[in-house]
């Protein structure tokens, strides 16, 4: 499989981190305290953020980048070019997150915040998170 690494622009980098800091604050993490917001661009600009939800049954939890993602599919797209994940400590999305975006994008710029270093940022790439990843089509 050929990657192409792609970037993102200084205006759509900011949009999305502010979107990603934004939706944390509606994070639900009752058990853990930890909480994450992510947004999503899609390849028409629209932003789609969400935050990640606990639930008392451990494995019905939903991370943030996973509700972001299915709430840019249930409004109908399918082409997305940038994400941003903004948490303590600028953690990068786990591998069930890796595997939902996988199957929309592959060559998708992805910007760690860290919300206790004044929302410091750096930027890889989702090939570089899950290189050869499960894909059917």
């Amino acid at each position: 499989m050929t990657v192409t690494v792609t970037s993102l622009g200084e205006a759509e980098r900011a949009r999305l981190i502010d979107a990603a800091i934004r939706a944390r604050a509606s994070a639900y993490a009752k058990y853990s305290q930890f909480t994450v917001g992510a947004a999503i661009l899609a390849d028409d600009g629209t932003i789609y953020s969400g935050a990640n939800v606990e639930n008392a049954s451990y494995g019905l939890t939903i991370c943030a980048e996973r509700v972001a993602v299915h709430t840019a599919v249930a409004a109908g797209q399918r082409k997305f070019v940038g994400l941003a994940v903004a948490t303590s400590g600028g953690l990068t999305p786990c591998g069930a997150c890796r595997q939902v975006l996988a199957e929309f994008c592959v060559e998708l710029p992805i910007v760690l915040v860290d919300v206790d270093q004044h929302n410091s940022a750096r930027e890889v790439q989702f090939s570089a998170l899950l290189p050869e990843c499960f894909r059917l089509a």
